[in-house]
Order: structure tokens, then C-alpha cells, then sequence
């Protein structure tokens, strides 16, 4: 039972798509890293799953024709496709604003030195991973190792400029918490970020997003593994704050798969939880279909989505409402 819908119920009678604003791509599920939390399910030998040529220049077609003008790349680490230079400087070309989610050890991988200066080139905004300002919890989350080279990666795009005011380069950091329980409050943490970050290595970033673990896939599995799966569910819909709808990520971004089929946001589309176009079968894909078809169009709900709904709310830009 979707009991999502019956909590949306009491906050809007309809929950629809509005304007598109962002095209978020994922690249597919190959990755140089296996988090524990990934809702993915990323991971080294997770090569099957990614987008091709032909999908690729299928996204920059719809991109041209729909003028949207965001794109968010992600996966994986969307950097070792190798599409995902085509996808930045095609989009780029089009005027649109880029945003890679970046694990930062990514940089380290044989051939992908140039990462950093191609970024800084094409002006992409950077939306890196770094679960906490501790070495010990990010290990633990991420493997060990993964705390050092991401300082180093983050020093070297400070260099660039990235995170520095007047560059026009961007750097925003992800929190996600290591323990099955809510992000901290987005701004407090931030402020913590940046003085321990500045003190302990002379780091600097624009902003920091908390973001809620979905436990779905691999964080459901670990969370059944660990015996707190149940617990952490009803957790996510006891905290359930009505005045996040407004702000969900779904209600503006399209989210396109890895062989080109639509969803309304990740999560769904690691559900498989595809959407249907009106007065079109088969389902519509980044092929073929056309923006005013999934605009003001019914969004596929799940109990998941108290994932986004939980305290302050979790977004791909972070928190909906600033404070509890």
C-alpha cells in the first residue's frame, strides 16, 4: 500500500509536474567506488548499465529542442562514461548550466587526470560527495582512503578556483549521514564544514547540501543486514513535514535513464517506477518525446518518498526548508 499518497492527500489533492526546469541524466551504474549507502547500487563492475552514443546525442537533441536550460549529470561517477565529455561540451554549446556529481576520487582514475581543467574550462558546477569532515566516518562509509585523496581532490579544484567568490566556478559539498537517522539542520552544518575545513587543510566551497540516505536497494539491503531497516522506515514517515512538498525535486526535474527512458526523479528510476506520457504506449523516451507531453502530468509516488519529505526535507540541492 502507498501510504505516501495518503499523507499527500491531506497537504494538495493534486501532485503534479510543473515546468521542467532540469534534466537529470544518469549515466549508468559503473563507478570507481561501493558505498553503502548508494541507492544506485554503483560499483565497479557495474558496466552493463550505461548510456551509449546514440543516447547521449539523443539527450542533447531533446535538450536543444525543449530549452532547458540545467543539466545534471550523474551515476556512477558520471566522469568514467565515456560520453560524458560529449554531454558537458554539447550542453554547454546550448547555453545550458552543467552540474556534475562528482565522488572526487574519481580524479585519481588512470586517464582521468584532465578532469579537473576540462570542469574548470567548461564552467561546470561541481556537486561533490563528502559524507563528513572526519576521516573516520568517511572511510567507513565510503572505504578506507576514500577521506585523503577527496581532500586532495578538493585542493586541487580549489586551485582552479573552484569554491572561490568572484571565480564563477562552483563548488558544493553532499552530506549524507552515515547512521540511519536525519541530516543535522543544512545551515548549522555548513558553517561547521567550512570552519573545519579551512582550518584543518585551507579548503573553501560555496555550499553544503544534506541529503537523506533513500533505503531503497543497497542501503535497504544494509539496513536489513544490520537489523534497523523497519525502524529507519518508520523513522522517515513519522518525520513527514507537509510544507516540503512544495519544494520536491520531482515537481521540476525529468529524469532521464542510462538507455534513455524517462522518470521523475532517480529514486524512481532505480525503482524501475517509469513514467507514462498522456495518450501515448509504449512509454515515452528521451527518443521521441516532447516537453509539453510531461508537463502538468500526474508524478509516480512510492512509500520511498518519505525519503524527501523527512525533518527539513532532502532534495538534490539539499534541504527544502531551512530549518525543522
Amino acid at each position: 500500500m502507498n501510504h505516501f499518497d495518503e499523507k499527500l492527500s491531506i497537504v494538495t489533492k493534486e501532485f503534479r509536474k510543473r515546468k521542467i526546469e532540469i534534466l537529470q541524466v544518469n549515466v549508468g551504474k559503473y563507478c570507481n567506488m561501493t558505498c553503502s549507502h548508494c541507492h544506485v547500487e554503483a560499483g565497479p563492475t557495474q558496466t552493463e548499465e550505461n548510456m551509449d552514443r546514440r543516447t547521449a546525442e539523443a539527450v542533447i537533441r531533446f535538450l536543444g529542442r525543449s530549452g532547458i536550460q540545467k543539466v545534471d549529470i550523474t551515476g556512477g561517477a558520471p566522469e568514467l562514461n565515456p560520453h560524458f565529455e560529449y554531454l558537458v561540451t554539447e550542453s554547454r554549446k546550448r547555453d545550458a548550466h552543467v552540474m556534475d556529481r562528482c565522488n572526487l576520487t574519481v580524479f585519481f582514475e588512470k586517464g582521468k587526470d584532465h578532469l579537473p581543467d576540462f570542469l574548470a574550462e567548461q564552467k561546470v558546477e561541481i556537486i561533490a560527495s563528502l559524507p563528513c569532515y572526519s576521516k573516520e566516518n568517511v572511510d567507513k562509509q565510503r572505504g578506507n582512503g576514500t577521506f585523503d585523496a577527496s581532500i586532495q581532490a578538493l585542493l586541487w579544484l580549489n586551485r582552479l578556483g573552484y569554491g572561490k567568490e568572484g571565480s564563477g566556478l562552483i563548488l558544493n559539498l553532499v552530506y549524507n549521514p552515515v547512521g540511519p537517522h536525519l541530516p543535522p539542520p543544512q545551515d548549522q552544518l555548513e558553517k561547521d564544514y567550512k570552519m573545519r575545513l579551512w582550518e584543518d587543510f585551507g579548503i573553501v566551497f560555496n555550499r553544503l547540501y544534506t541529503i537523506t540516505n533513500m533505503p531503497i536497494t543497497r542501503y535497504e539491503k544494509y539496513l536489513k543486514a544490520i537489523g534497523r531497516y523497519e525502524k529507519y522506515v518508520d523513522l522517515l514517515i513519522q518525520s513527514f513535514n507537509p510544507h516540503t512538498v512544495e519544494g520536491l525535486m520531482c515537481r521540476d526535474t525529468l529524469s532521464v535513464g542510462w538507455d534513455g527512458r524517462l522518470y521523475d526523479c532517480d529514486f524512481n528510476q532505480m525503482l524501475s517506477m517509469s513514467l507514462n506520457g498522456r495518450q501515448r504506449s509504449p512509454q515515452p523516451t528521451i527518443f521521441d518525446v516532447s516537453l509539453e507531453e510531461l508537463e502538468d502530468r500526474g508524478i509516480l509516488t512510492g512509500n520511498h518518498c518519505f525519503g524527501c519529505t523527512a525533518g527539513c526535507g532532502s532534495s538534490c540541492a539539499g534541504a527544502i526548508e531551512a530549518k525543522s
